[in-house]
C-alpha cells in the first residue's frame, strides 16, 4: 500500500497546479477578541440607535421635515412603510399607542430587530459566528404579510391600519 505525505507541520510544501502550496496549519483557526468579535452587533446597534435618535428629535408629523412617500403622493395608496417615521418617533417617545397606530408592521419590526441582535450578541461574546438563514417558504410569507397589511390598509374597513 502506497501512503503520500500530506501537508502539515513538519513536510514541504505539496506541488499544485500553479506552484507550491504551503502546508495546512493544524487545529481549529485562533479565535477572535471578544472586542472584534462584538465590533459588527454594536456597531448595527449604534447605527440604529443613532438613527431612532435623529427621529425621536426631528419630528416627522411637522411638514418638511423628511420627503413625501412617492407611492402615496403619486398614487394615494400607503405602502408597507408609511407611517413608519411618526411610529419611530413615537416609540422613542414611549407612546407605543401611537406606536401601533401610526405603522404596526413597523413596531412588530422593531421588536424582530432586538431579537436578532439580542442573539447576535449572546453569539458573538459565546464566539459562535451568527449564520441567519432564511428559507424561500420564509421570504414568501414576508412578502404576503406585507402584501396582506398594504392591502387591508388601503380599504376602508382596515382604517385602523392607515396612519
Amino acid at each position: 500500500m502506497d501512503v503520500k505525505p500530506t501537508a502539515g507541520a513538519d513536510t514541504e510544501p505539496v506541488p499544485g497546479p500553479w506552484g507550491a502550496v504551503p502546508p495546512a496549519p493544524y487545529g481549529p483557526p485562533e479565535p477572535r477578541p471578544l472586542a472584534r468579535r462584538l465590533l459588527a452587533p454594536l456597531g448595527t446597534l449604534a447605527g440604529v440607535a443613532a438613527a431612532f435618535a435623529y427621529v425621536g428629535t426631528v419630528d416627522p408629523n411637522e411638514p418638511g421635515h423628511y420627503p413625501v412617500c412617492p407611492l402615496l403622493r403619486f398614487t394615494g395608496v400607503y405602502c408597507p412603510g408609511c407611517g413608519g417615521l411618526r411610529s419611530a418617533h413615537a416609540f422613542v417617545h414611549g407612546d407605543l399607542g401611537a406606536a401601533l397606530g401610526a405603522n404596526a408592521l413597523a413596531v412588530v419590526g422593531y421588536g424582530v430587530f432586538v431579537v436578532v441582535v439580542t442573539v447576535w450578541l449572546i453569539r458573538a461574546v459565546k464566539g459562535v459566528p451568527m449564520r441567519l438563514s432564511v428559507s424561500p417558504v420564509l421570504w414568501w410569507g414576508i412578502g404576503a404579510v406585507l402584501a396582506v397589511f398594504t392591502l387591508v390598509r388601503n380599504l376602508p374597513f382596515g382604517s385602523a391600519l392607515a396612519p
